[in-house]
């Protein structure tokens, strides 16, 4: 059976919670039947008196064998000089170039049963927003919401954007691109109950993130582009162009107060940069999805925007300023706050972006195992069921398809792509119910297509999810 979400994120505690699920979905279902013998059955409806009917007899189903491993974590652990064989025709592939960083534990006990230089730094690309969900998640509340205002300008009639960080605002409701999103009209709707005077300018406040907005890591291109944008703490739809967009904006705080002044029904109304008073009178707010669900958004869609806010989230509540540099230092920090060996770490931003990152895969298993544990702590959670599912969702929708198709469904994994850089780091479910996790850093590819690496990683990840190995 492909693991589920629940399985993943705590596979002991979950997997009893899922077989409680089947008894009582095994239980219902015998319920069903049972009205269906009084109700549904048109022989009975011919009958001249219910009064003549015997009591209907439900029958004895048993206890349900189980269908999904055991809650003991005692299922065969894959031997690890059998699963280097099975590895061996993948990993001498040559489109990775000659070079794979690699590691594969086991979730419950920690045994690594495969290594290729996995102390060793790499790339790490789109994996290093695992780090950066982690930090969100050990340092801010989940529950916690990012808000965003509106507040009385400095002179009559003015009035003041004033972005809290949450990228997610959106010109449409719902969103076209992040569930749970407050939409700019929720906004606009308040600000006409409250301005009390005419509006005739809008001012956007973006301040609570200074610096530059554009990495000068980044590569030219990368913003705007679409898959980046200038990050600032005020913007609409993540900084796309337009609802449902794919381009980004290379002025995503200004498009934030014309979208404004569009739901005012204001679409002319000047709109500039500026900060607003500390006291200023508050007209509108609105809050986003809980941390909880932006991390889990960030991850699956891999949302780069959604990531360098997140990590300006951390910086500020570490006290650190809210910009590229603070950012880094506090996504670092928090990691080796909770105990993990960060040696050979190096936090460049917090989406991966930049190629000067540098993370080793024994840093990622151990992240994801510290988020599976069974006694760990379960605000890491949102990290397990963000990640996209092979075949099925997310970034991985599209993977594991055609000569693929091995691990579809049983690889739950976070995708990373930089010009010479393919990765993958998740989870596997094998063959015998064993969970895994992995991490592959293919970051010396030769030249050739941008994804060019990526069949051998979904091999390597398929070989996991069907090898018993032993």
């Amino acid at each position: 059976m492909p693991a589920s979400r629940a399985e993943i994120a705590a596979p002991s505690r979950l997997r009893r919670v899922l077989l409680a699920i089947l008894a009582l979905t095994v239980l219902t279902a015998a319920g069903i039947a049972a009205v269906l013998l009084t109700t549904g059955n048109p022989e009975l409806a011919r009958q001249p008196s219910a009064d003549a009917l015997p009591d209907a007899v439900i029958p004895d189903l048993g206890v349900p064998d189980p269908v999904l491993a055991d809650d003991v974590g005692d299922e065969p652990i894959p031997d690890s000089a059998a699963l280097a064989t099975a590895l061996a025709p993948a990993l001498s592939d040559p489109r990775l170039g000659g070079r794979l960083l690699a590691r594969v534990v086991d979730v419950v006990d920690g045994q690594v049963l495969f290594d290729a230089a996995g102390d060793q730094p790499g790339i790490p690309a789109s994996n290093a927003k695992l780090l950066t969900a982690f930090a969100a998640l050990s340092t801010l509340d989940p529950g916690e919401r990012l808000e965003t205002r509106v507040v009385a300008g400095s002179t009559p009639g003015q009035i003041v954007l004033v972005g809290g960080g949450d990228s997610t605002l959106s010109r449409t409701a719902p969103s076209l691109s992040y569930p749970e999103a407050p939409s700019v009209a929720e906004l606009a709707q308040q600000v006409l109950g409250n301005a009390g005077t005419e509006i005739t300018s809008i001012v956007v406040d973006g301040s609570l993130y200074p610096g530059p907005t554009i990495s000068p890591q980044w590569r030219a291109g990368d913003a705007p582009s679409t898959y980046a944008a200038p990050i600032t703490a005020a913007m609409v739809d993540g900084g796309r162009v337009a609802a449902g967009s794919r381009s980004r904006s290379a002025s995503p705080d200004l498009d934030a107060g014309a979208a404004l002044a569009a739901a005012l029904g204001l679409p002319d109304l000047p709109v500039l940069t500026g900060i607003a008073a500390s006291d200023a009178a508050v007209l509108a707010e609105v809050e986003s999805a809980p941390v909880s669900r932006l991390v889990e958004t960030m991850l699956a869609l891999s949302d780069n925007v959604l990531a360098e806010s997140l990590a300006r989230q951390v910086a500020l509540a570490r006290g650190q300023s809210g910009d590229f540099s603070g950012g880094a230092t506090a996504v670092t920090g928090a990691v080796a706050a909770a105990g993990l060996d960060i040696t050979g770490l190096v936090v460049a931003d917090g989406s991966g972006l930049s190629a000067r990152n540098a993370v080793p895969p024994r840093l990622l298993t151990d992240l994801l195992r510290a988020v599976a544990a069974e006694d760990g702590d379960p605000d890491l959670a949102p990290i397990s069921s963000g990640l996209p599912v092979a075949g099925y969702d997310g970034t991985l929708i599209d993977r594991y398809e055609g000569g693929r198709a091995v691990g579809a469904g049983s690889v739950r994994a976070k995708s990373g792509t930089l010009d010479g850089v393919n990765t993958l780091s998740g989870y596997v479910v094998t063959a015998e119910g064993r969970v895994l996790a992995f991490a592959l850093i293919a970051d010396q590819l030769p030249p050739g297509p941008l994804i060019g690496g990526e069949p051998v990683l979904d091999a390597v990840a398929g070989v996991l999810a069907s090898c018993g190995c032993r």
